[in-house]
């Protein structure tokens, strides 16, 4: 305690913890009045803790600020949990323990005892004694010993946030009424401040994922668009969220069956990585002896069927619905570890969807792009294939008639014969050409098989030695499925590999036919058949052949070589 003369006047006795508020307030005892002292201490407190707008940093702020107002040697805010229907302590925020000391008292309260004596009746409260107290619970180990308490709610609104938490005076004694009215002064402040830090921190929450949206979608719909834009989304899903993992599921077209098209940070698709994904493979399939698979699969879906979204709680993540139209549908995963929890927040679930929602525009946006090239490709198609029909072909049929009658006024010999082999080329040109006009206006597939043949040839060159002649009839493109062109390719390198080994052969034709069949000759010009031993490679192709309802024979070629036919029906 201290004397001294305010303003001239008769000696007061003033509490020594004023002291501290008037340094904070840069007055002195010689120039204010001590019955404002208090006020102008709340007023510097309430301006100090408003000057950051971080919502963890505004919290220790305040119980800082509590602490010191009534000279409080701890003190402690507690968050309260609105997710749970006892609203028990969330978050501790303590002043006046040191993290080592925290460390070795072990977990903070959850709200039991006195501190949930606030809980259950939000009305400050004082008590002169904690260990006299009925409803004290006593202290864990390495706790420090605390005999007064002062506690008091803070409010936002017509709710309690939480509760401020202050004990052992300094300087002794019970706390007072005019330290009760300090803090609920405080208290009611701190209610006003910390709306503002979190309205501030919820706005910067949702701006992530607004920036978020903006860059896929200005990656998604750039000139060069991603390889795999599923995964751009994933990662700023991911990063947006703050949280350990995202994957996005999609349907394909025409199915409603989900597939994992792309995924960041910890993939959730096995049994180890999430208990409620177990049983999902990578495919979007149940695995073999997952339990309750069944049950597991419906969750995703259930999302994608009814737009309700899995709120992220304990044990659970977050899943929202991206999209619901036939181009675009799927969910939207994300995952936070038990120990990051806390980065999770109630405007999270609303962020997520209104991003899910940009994202499947942008996929809709993109698809129509990609639909707009591939009609500038079959419009181009077109044009080529009308000036290949209506130019072309008709020149080189007139071509041929021209080289037909110079062939007649010719008559036999040298020069008959060469011009009469110039037509039959042309001929072959022709009916190239016509097969080209009609795979031109029907692509089916974007890679095209003659491309895949003449890649296995190349490939086979060096072996070889030469270059085989290559020659396609019909419709090549689109008349051979998949199933068949597989197993077309896979005997097509056969061929080319045994005649590298076994023929000798200077010169190599390979010819495939499509019609209501799909014929694939490979003829030779080596040393034949004799002494020839059937493999395993000969035995696969008649196996291929077979598996297919087809046949295939290999026989002589000319007075020498090999002719192989593989032969299937088209379908």
């Amino acid at each position: 305690m201290r004397q001294f003369q305010p303003n001239g006047g008769p000696a007061r006795i003033i509490r020594g913890d004023d002291r501290i508020l008037w340094d904070r307030v840069g007055v002195t005892s010689q120039s204010v009045n001590p019955s404002v002292v208090p006020l102008r201490a709340l007023l510097a407190t309430v301006g100090l803790i408003a000057s950051d707008l971080d919502l963890g940093t505004t919290l220790q702020r305040i119980v800082d600020a509590a602490a010191q107002l009534v000279g409080a040697k701890y003190g402690a805010l507690g968050v309260l949990d609105d997710g749970v229907p006892d609203r028990r302590v969330r978050e501790f925020v303590t002043h006046g323990i040191s993290a080592d000391e925290r460390l070795r008292i072990g977990a903070p309260p959850t709200g039991h005892g006195i501190l949930g004596i606030l809980i259950d009746d939000p009305r400050p409260l004082r008590v002169d004694n904690l260990s006299e107290h009925p409803l004290s619970y006593g202290f864990p180990a390495n706790h420090p010993p605390m005999t007064s308490f002062l506690g008091a709610p803070i409010r936002i609104g017509n709710r309690v946030f939480g509760n401020l938490y202050l004990t052992e005076r300094q300087g002794g004694g019970p706390f007072t009424e005019h330290d009760v009215e300090l803090v609920v002064a405080l208290a009611g402040a701190a209610g006003v401040v910390i709306e503002n830090a979190r309205l501030y921190e919820r706005m910067s929450r949702h701006r992530k994922w607004l920036e978020a949206a903006a860059s896929v979608s200005a990656i998604l719909l750039s000139p060069e668009p991603p390889e795999h834009p599923a995964d751009v989304i994933a990662e700023h899903a991911r990063a947006a969220g703050d949280a350990d993992g995202a994957t996005l599921f999609l349907s394909p077209p025409g199915s409603s069956n989900l597939r994992v098209a792309g995924s960041a940070g910890v993939t959730i698709t096995t049994m180890d990585d999430h208990d409620l994904m177990a049983g999902i493979r990578s495919d979007g399939t149940a695995a073999s002896g997952a339990r309750d698979a069944h049950v597991r699969l419906t969750t995703p879906q259930a999302v994608l069927a009814t737009g309700v979204s899995v709120s992220p709680g304990p044990g659970e993540d977050l899943l929202v619905r991206v999209g619901n139209s036939a181009r675009v549908a799927g969910v939207l995963w994300l995952r936070w570890s038990q120990d990051h929890l806390d980065r999770v927040h109630e405007s999270t679930v609303g962020s997520a969807e209104a991003f899910a929602a940009q994202v499947s525009l942008v996929l809709e946006v993109a698809e129509s792009q990609e639909d707009r090239a591939r009609l500038a490709v079959f419009e181009d198609r077109d044009r080529i294939g009308r000036d290949l029909h209506d130019l072309v072909i008709q020149r080189l049929f007139a071509v041929g008639l021209t080289l037909e009658n110079t062939s007649r006024l010719a008559g036999d010999g040298r020069v008959a014969d060469r011009i009469s082999a110039a037509v039959d080329q042309l001929d072959v040109t022709i009916k190239d050409i016509r097969r080209t006009i009609f795979e031109l206006g029907n692509p089916r597939r974007a890679a095209d098989l003659r491309d895949e043949i003449t890649e296995i040839v190349a490939a086979l060159v060096p072996s070889l030695g030469f270059k085989p002649q290559v020659r396609a009839i019909g419709a090549v493109h689109s008349g051979v499925s998949d199933e068949i062109r597989a197993h077309l390719l896979a005997v097509l390198h056969e061929a080319l590999s045994n005649v590298a080994r076994h023929a000798a052969a200077t010169s190599v034709t390979v010819v495939l036919e499509v019609s209501d069949q799909v014929v694939l000759t490979v003829a030779d010009n080596g040393r034949g058949l004799r002494g020839t031993q059937v493999g395993n490679g000969l035995r696969n192709m008649h196996d291929r052949a077979e598996k297919l309802g087809g046949i295939c024979e290999l026989g002589p070629a000319g007075d020498t070589g090999t002719r192989l036919v593989w032969q299937v029906p088209a379908g």
